[in-house]
């Protein structure tokens, strides 16, 4: 048996206003939920929140962070708060929550993989958006767990503020942190990402890079590339990097080579090292490509994503859908950003709850063989079916 719901609330963060929602959610589940998942928006407040949805909810395995745009069952919402739970007598959870990660995102990565009292079918992860390194954080699992235990999740977001982020663990306020939580138990996974850019013009290896900073590309400075193919809209950067992301491949898994592409979004530019900071690292020596998209290419990439999962979960009964979308196609989808989340309900149904978040980076495996990933620009979804 696996039961769950999601709550919205636009009320002002009180712990009057978090009981409310702990109890609606408990009232929605008919017991306390196992574990809560909160996403809310950056706001005064947050501290008092959380623990009145403890209260409310009737227990403190709470996790989460603060986004850049709440999903739930109602759709996408700005600056709200969004609270989901689970019920199930064949899964058990563990939140761990590791500090530190501008220090050693790595260390950090391993030092919670190595906290999990025994190995987790999945795990999901919430991490500072802007002090961590997504694919160190990875590493550092992987080292641990391998990759064979998938790993979702999201990286926090501040509204496109990029000041601060902050993450939930055990019903804390952390920053500078990622927040684990693992399944334990008997149930069906389906995962699902995809991004709806596509590679143009022809390939260029990354011939100087250090973590999330390109300087050449076939030897030449990144930023130079990058100016003489926007021209005049070049002078956007790094703002209308989010319409070009780099691309490259991991491995191919299927006729459609765009599908087996992982994005990275610009950042920042570095005028005197003529180099491009961006959103994830890119090896040296990877062959990439720049990228580009539209809104129906993006939208139809979400439908794409959850036909994906589906067919992963087999004949199971999806019970609930983790979404977890990336800030960038927020910014290129505009007004139709909400049709992101239509498009995936339209594939499952309305009646399977959805919660999740855009985010500063996304965690989800692609394959096979399975490789844990941290993706930029996509929409990621992990499902959960008995």
């Amino acid at each position: 048996m696996l039961r769950a719901a999601t709550i919205r609330s636009f009320k002002k963060f009180t712990r009057a206003s978090g009981r409310q929602m702990g109890e609606a959610l408990q009232q929605q589940l008919e017991q306390t939920p196992k574990a809560c998942w909160l996403f809310c928006a950056p706001l005064d407040g947050m501290e008092e929140l959380i623990k009145g949805i403890c209260e409310g909810a009737g227990t403190d395995q709470v996790i989460g962070c603060t986004t850049s745009g709440e999903i739930s069952s109602h759709g996408l919402s700005i600056n709200s708060a969004v609270l989901g739970g689970i019920v199930s007598s064949g899964i058990d959870f563990e939140i761990i929550t590791v500090q530190g990660l501008e220090k050693d995102s790595a260390a950090a990565g391993r030092q919670l993989a190595e906290s999990f009292s025994d190995t987790p079918r999945l795990v999901q992860i919430f991490s500072d958006g802007l002090t961590g390194n997504g694919c160190a954080i990875l590493r550092g699992i992987s080292g641990v767990l391998g990759n064979n235990i998938p790993v979702t999740g999201g990286a926090a977001g501040d509204n496109g503020d990029f000041k601060k982020t902050l993450q939930f663990g055990g019903g804390r306020i952390y920053s500078d942190a990622v927040c684990g939580i693992a399944f334990y138990g008997d149930f069906g996974l389906g995962v699902g990402v995809r991004s709806g850019w596509a590679p143009i013009g022809l390939p260029k290896q990354v011939t100087k890079a250090i973590g999330k900073v390109v300087y050449e590309l076939n030897g030449e400075p990144a930023l130079n590339v990058y100016e003489r193919f926007l021209g005049p809209h070049a002078e956007k950067l790094p703002a209308i990097g989010v319409e070009y992301p780099l691309g490259f491949m991991k491995h191919s898994r299927g006729r459609y080579p765009e599908d087996d592409y992982v994005l990275r979004a610009s950042m920042s530019v570095n005028q005197q090292e003529r180099s491009i900071k961006f959103a994830g690292e890119i090896p040296e020596g990877a062959m990439v490509n720049l990228t580009c998209g539209d809104k129906t290419s993006i939208l139809e990439a979400a439908g794409a994503a959850a036909r994906e999962a589906i067919s992963a979960i087999g004949m199971m009964k999806p019970n609930v859908i983790f979404c977890y979308s990336c800030m960038a196609r927020r910014i290129v989808l505009g007004s139709r950003t909400a049709e992101e989340i239509a498009r995936v309900r339209a594939e499952f149904g309305p009646e399977v709850p959805i919660i999740g978040f855009y985010s500063y980076g996304e965690f989800c495996p692609i394959g096979p063989p399975a490789v844990n990933c941290l993706h930029n620009e996509s929409i990621t979804l992990s499902v959960l079916g008995t």
